[in-house]
């Protein structure tokens, strides 16, 4: 295997005590391969024999104990197997340390008030990022900078821009290493005022300032520090001189003593200038920021499998500040350019390969900043031919009158020499064949002479090797039958047919598409089918729909051609729903819409027709229009015989001659204007009442009709025969019935009247004049004679006297009943109208006491009752039905018997029985009455029948037997029968069925 690794190009800043891990990248190291992997130290191999603090651990090296004398450096790796070897990254290797302050005593400062200082750190040896503060007179009271005193962390110092006399005492540097954490103190420095007077005003002195050139990497962060002495102190500000504006990211800090750039990028370079100024004059500093970049990619090489004596070309680009020099490297050695091989910047070239030439190359691109390496192998490669990969189709086909090109790609180092025979005859370039140097063998127009069997022949050096096949020519295909273009409509079923006349030597493969789209036939198995033989590929679509519509093309694939031809599919279906319905003009009947043609689906538009629908309609309806047939040129259409005052939507549909489409969306609801009303109530009548009362009700206007806001009923009336109506309002829309009441309305006196409407907009029509009458008064006499007698145990006749003449009208009698006389509203009533004299109540209890008294009744109310008569309901029948019912049939005679039944005592007495039975074709039902237990009935002999026994007594009918269910006489054989004796006990139903015996 090649070896594709590598250790990252950083630095390593560690502290003395740490244990090292210097590791080949994991992902990369499982895929080496390595025969032995070897580690360099600033250029020297590191000898691991006898080492207990370096050791190997599958490729990475560990270091343990850390010594900074021994172990600071550059480390590389190079790792090497039979494909070659090749170099890492290289690393860097750095140790983390601060010494201490030299510890004696340093000297006193001196200045005078108002004058600038700077006390110096003297910072002691170290490796690793240092940050500094001061401490004042004594720990932990630091100096806090301002716009007056700021702490350099380039250079340690404390610089105080003017004294004050808060400032004498005594100051320490303390120094940080950000990577070991260690911190040291210098010996204090005191500040003295000198005592010969303040220092006067003068112009500021940048004591501390950048340098005139900064390299900033690309990146990185850059931060410059500037600051002045001076009196007053002096205010820093900063700009470029390019007079370009600072970007955002610039940020200014310690009152402008910090000017820092995240990010540095190439268009931060430039020159910046730090002016520091005060009432007596400024002062600048200028320096320039320079751009430098580590080399990165741009092109790298790949890895390469060459011929011998084949040239290789390789070359790798790379981008950096300063520009990066390149350099290669053959299995970790440095290339030279020479002879063969010849280097040109980030180019390599060697002409005519040998196997020598094989192994791992490196481009290598390096600036002052940093260098990178790109990796790839070359395989130089020596073989004789082989047509293992690449052989000759064992058969191939070709269309007569095509041209033919047979390729000969056999796999050799370097490229074989290739001949081509057909059958045993070598093949020479002719006017029809041509010999290509890649191999490839053409030959133009072929014709069945030309088919047969054909060897490719390849030789070098190394060996020669053959491949064959088997040229077969074939009759053009021809398409027998295609689609045509056609009109379908929606719904129907077509077949496009597609048939071919082939060679039988092809395979042949049909596919459709729709619209440039192959038709999936799995997906769309709904409408989609491919029918036919091995010739035949028609297309039948079922159901065809509007979206089916468009270009169909049949593409027939053999081995040696492609083949089609098409068709355009018109379906045709009802329009496409029309659009945008828009009302533009409305009144109190009418709408004035218009509306865009949706599409005619093939079909011209013949015809539009328009539905509304309102709040109060169920659905969607046809409305009336002008015109009043509106044909498939028109888009506009007045809607007339609309309710005033009602929210409408419109909706158009267009037609033609396949059918009416779907329906447009709604338009825009719309209110047409108010009118008056123009519909009167309906159904006018009214009467009864109570006494002085004239009753007047109708049937309401519906809201649909109403026409306008401020809807209510105008009801006017006046006594048969006057002239003169009065009138009343009502302004609620639902009311039905309106009741006029005055003393001196005579009872049962006949009315003209009518019912109007009105709304905000005035009155409508009123209704066609009707008669009623006003309430009449209840009669006021009570009826005479009146006498009952028991009927039953659940029926009481009543009889009475016609009332001969009263001033008040009867309509008919009340009959009211009670069975406890102090409580004479405990049972029921029983009304008859007309002139009747007797009623019989019933749903009575046996054997009870009944009070009952009878008044007439009209539609004001009933009169007086009468004097009450009381009577006693007869006793219950019996409850126990008749009892061991047997019957007896010979031919169409049936004799019934069954045991008498003996009444209880609170039972009225059996006086007879009642024999019911019903025939099934007509449902009729017969009875025979008789005193005695038996009796015998003709029946039909071609009919089924029901028959029931019942007792008869004074208070009614009593239960009845079980039901006896005889089927029809003729089912059995001609010739004598004789029935079953049953006997019918107390199961819910027996049913005997008839058993017909032969004559034996």
């Amino acid at each position: 295997a090649r070896l594709p690794f590598y250790i990252t190009n950083i630095s390593w800043l560690v502290y003395h005590k740490y244990v090292i891990h210097i590791s080949l990248d994991e992902s990369l190291h499982h895929l080496l391969g390595c025969d032995y992997i070897i580690w360099s130290l600033n250029g020297t191999l590191i000898d691991l024999h006898g080492d207990e603090r370096r050791r190997l651990s599958g490729g990475n090296l560990i270091i343990t104990s850390l010594e900074r004398d021994q172990d600071s450096g550059v480390y590389q790796c190079t790792a090497s197997n039979t494909r070659g070897t090749i170099l890492s990254q290289r690393a860097t290797l750095q140790f983390a340390y601060l010494e201490s302050f030299k510890m004696q005593t340093r000297s006193a400062v001196n200045v005078r008030e108002g004058q600038g200082v700077v006390l110096l750190c003297g910072t002691p040896l170290h490796s690793g990022e240092l940050t500094f503060t001061w401490v004042f007179n004594e720990y932990p009271h630091f100096v806090q900078q301002d716009s007056r005193r700021f702490i350099s962390q380039e250079t340690g110092n404390l610089y105080i821009a003017k004294v004050e006399p808060s400032d004498v005492g005594n100051y320490t540097c303390v120094v940080n290493n950000t990577i070991t954490k260690e911190r040291v103190f210098s010996s204090p420095t005191p500040l003295v005022l000198r005592n010969d007077g303040a220092m006067g005003e003068y112009e500021p002195k940048i004591e501390l300032h950048f340098p005139d050139t900064i390299p900033a990497a690309k990146g990185s962060t850059l931060k410059l520090e500037c600051f002045a002495l001076g009196n007053p102190v002096p205010k820093i500000s900063w700009r470029r001189t390019s007079d370009v504006s600072f970007p955002n990211k610039v940020k200014l800090k310690n009152s402008n003593a910090i000017l820092e750039i995240p990010s540095f990028q190439q268009e931060d370079t430039g020159t910046y200038e730090c002016i520091a100024e005060n009432s007596r004059g400024k002062n600048a500093a200028r320096g320039r920021m320079s751009f430098h970049a580590t080399p990165h990619w741009l092109q790298t090489m790949t890895d390469k499998s060459l011929s011998i004596e084949e040239n290789l070309f390789w070359e790798c680009k790379a981008n950096g500040k300063p520009k990066p020099s390149y350099s290669w490297l053959k299995n970790g050695e440095t290339l030279i350019s020479e002879g063969r091989v010849q280097i040109e910047n980030g180019a390599l070239s060697i002409s005519s390969l040998n196997l020598s030439d094989g192994g791992m190359y490196q481009c290598v691109a390096e600036n002052k900043h940093g260098i990178i390496y790109s990796s790839a192998e070359l395989m130089v490669l020596a073989s004789a031919p082989s047509f293992s990969q690449n052989p000759l189709s064992r058969v191939l086909k070709a269309r007569s009158g095509c041209d033919v090109s047979l390729d000969c790609r056999p796999h050799a180092s370097p490229r074989a020499i290739s001949l081509w025979k057909r059958g045993t005859e070598i093949l020479q370039r002719s006017e029809r064949i041509s010999l290509f140097p890649n191999g490839t063998l053409k030959i133009a127009n072929v014709t069945k002479r030309d088919g047969g069997t054909y060897t490719c022949i390849a030789k070098n050096q190394f060996g020669t090797a053959s491949t064959t096949g088997r040229l077969i020519i074939t009759e053009p295909t021809r398409i027998s039958q295609g689609p045509s273009s056609t009109e379908i409509t929606v719904g129907e079923s077509i077949v496009l047919p597609c048939q071919v006349t082939a060679d039988p030597a092809l395979d042949v493969a049909f596919s459709w598409a729709f619209n440039g789209q192959p038709i999936d036939f799995h997906q769309d198995a709904d409408h989609f089918e491919r029918v036919g033989g091995s010739f035949s590929g028609d297309l039948m679509i079922r159901n065809i729909q509007l979206n089916h519509g468009g270009k169909y093309v049949c593409l027939i694939d053999t081995d040696v051609e492609s083949l089609s031809t098409d068709a355009i599919l018109v379906v045709k279906g009802p329009p496409s729903p029309p659009d945008l319905v828009v009302v533009e003009e409305v009144t109190d009947s009418t709408a004035q819409l218009s509306w865009s043609p949706g599409q005619d689906n093939g079909s011209p538009i013949t015809g539009y027709v328009i539905q509304a629908r309102t709040p109060f309609t169920v659905g969607w309806q046809a409305v009336d229009t002008v015109p009043e047939v509106i044909n498939g040129n028109t888009l506009t259409a007045t809607v007339v015989g609309l309710n005033a005052w009602v929210e409408y939507e419109f909706r158009v549909l267009a037609s033609n001659s396949v059918g009416m489409g779907e329906p447009s969306p709604p338009s825009t609801k719309i209110r047409t204007e108010d009118a008056m009303p123009d519909t009167a109530p309906t159904d006018v009548g009214g009467g009864g009442g109570t006494k002085s009362e004239l009753v007047i009700t109708w049937e309401p206007v519906p809201e649909e009709l109403q026409n306008g806001e401020g809807f209510g009923y105008i009801i006017a009336f006046r006594p048969v025969g006057m002239v003169t109506w009065t009138r009343a309002v009502i302004s609620a829309p639902s009311v039905t019935r309106y009741v006029f009441r005055n003393d001196t309305i005579p009872p049962f006196s006949p009315f003209n009247i009518k019912v109007g409407a009105f709304n905000n907009r005035g009155e409508g029509p009123f209704s066609s004049i009707a008669t009623v009458f006003s309430a009449e008064e209840v009669p006021s006499v009570a009826p005479e004679r009146v006498s009952a007698k028991s009927l039953s145990a659940a029926d009481i006749e009543v009889t009475w006297e016609l009332i001969a003449s009263t001033p008040e009208r009867v309509l008919g009698y009340e009959v009211v009943y009670w069975e406890d006389d102090t409580k004479p509203d405990t049972v029921g009533k029983v009304r008859i109208t007309g002139n009747y004299t007797a009623v019989n109540v019933s749903g009575l209890q046996g054997n009870t006491q009944y009070y009952l008294a009878v008044c007439a009744f009209n539609t004001a109310g009933t009169g007086p009752q009468s004097v009450p008569v009381n009577v006693t309901t007869k006793k219950p029948p019996p409850g126990q039905p008749p009892q061991n019912v047997e019957w007896n049939l010979i031919g169409s005679q049936l004799v019934l018997q069954w045991d008498p039944v003996i009444a209880l005592e609170t039972e009225s007495e059996v006086t007879g029985y009642i024999v019911l039975y019903r025939r099934h074709r007509n449902n009729d039902v017969y009875s025979i009455i008789t005193n005695k237990t038996s009796v015998e009935l003709t029946l039909d002999p071609n009919d089924n029948y029901v028959i029931q026994i019942k007792t008869l007594s004074e208070g009614g009918l009593g239960e009845g037997s079980e039901p006896i269910h005889i089927y029809q006489l003729s089912m059995g054989a001609r010739g004598s029968r004789a029935g079953r004796l049953c006997t019918l006990s107390l199961s819910p139903l027996l049913i005997c069925a008839l058993s017909t015996l032969s004559a034996s």
